[in-house]
């Protein structure tokens, strides 16, 4: 009938213009042949469910990610956010504020104290002071002003991850599952320009953050329609690191008793120690 035809036109009139809208409202104009659908719908998926009576063999690691390395550059860039692409930082950083991603204190990674969005906020800046001058060049003292500045990208130049590695006879594999992710700043002072070393900023649980990662494209430097997201990174192990830590009687980390060339080789006979056991696995 008529009416029911006049009824389609106006579904279809209300459809496209919400699909242009949705457009305009992201981009102001299509930067691409086509509209991206496949990354921000993605879906993370599940972890394959694990028995306590099926696992043979556990350990707890610590790693930590150097963004100053080639193969973990895509985890860094870019320093300035794009339409299409954003730094794992400042994804993290959205999250947080957003609240669809929880923040922790670094005060220890058990995940005990939650943060609020205002004490994350404050972690990811900080106070810088500005001098005051009179007409003769000489420092006021006592009219110094106090501005708020963010962290940025480049400021992170660290990951601490949380991971746990264990044998699962049920599978017989040996597989992994991250358990939380910390950015870690290099700290400058102020007043001389030097480096104070390295400061997490809050721990993340990992499981929760996959949620927000799985709708995040990474650069791919291979070809740009395939990329891969920060989830898939984390899944597939695209990225290099150097174990810090594994659980002990002590709770120390390896630079509490190493240093130097002794601390990368510890690392090396730790990967080393985990890769005899997998095969040695098979002989029990």
């Amino acid at each position: 009938t008529k009416e029911v035809i006049m009824t389609r036109k106006l579904i279809l009139i209300v459809i496209c213009t919400f699909c242009f809208t949705a457009i305009f409202a992201q981009n102001k104009v299509l930067d691409k042949p086509w509209i991206k659908e496949n990354t921000p719908t993605r879906r993370v998926v599940p972890y394959t469910h694990v028995r306590e009576a099926d696992v043979m063999w556990h350990r707890r690691i610590w790693r930590v990610i150097d963004l100053r390395e080639k193969i973990n550059q895509p985890l860094y860039y870019p320093i300035q956010k794009m339409q299409d692409r954003k730094s794992l930082f400042d994804v993290l950083k959205e999250g947080v504020l957003e609240g669809t991603i929880t923040a922790y204190s670094d005060a220890d990674d058990e995940f005990t104290v939650q943060l609020t969005k205002a004490e994350a906020k404050n972690r990811m800046g900080f106070w810088k002071e500005t001098k005051q001058y009179d007409d003769f060049g000489e420092e006021i003292f006592g009219a110094a002003d106090s501005t708020y500045e963010e962290y940025e990208s480049i400021d992170v130049v660290e990951y601490r991850i949380k991971e746990d590695w264990f044998f699962d006879r049920e599978r017989s594999i040996m597989d992994v599952r991250i358990i939380g992710i910390a950015p870690a700043l290099n700290i400058i002072d102020q007043s001389t320009g030097e480096s104070k070393g390295k400061q997490l900023m809050f721990w993340v649980y990992f499981p929760e953050a996959r949620y927000v990662f799985a709708n995040y494209d990474v650069y791919n430097r291979q070809n740009d329609a395939e990329n891969r997201t920060f989830d898939d990174i984390f899944w597939k192990r695209m990225f290099n690191s150097y174990i810090v830590k594994r659980s002990n009687v002590y709770d120390r980390n390896n630079k509490d008793y190493l240093k130097g060339l002794d601390l990368i080789l510890e690392s090396d006979n730790i990967k080393e120690d985990m890769f005899n056991l997998e095969h040695d696995m098979w002989h029990f």
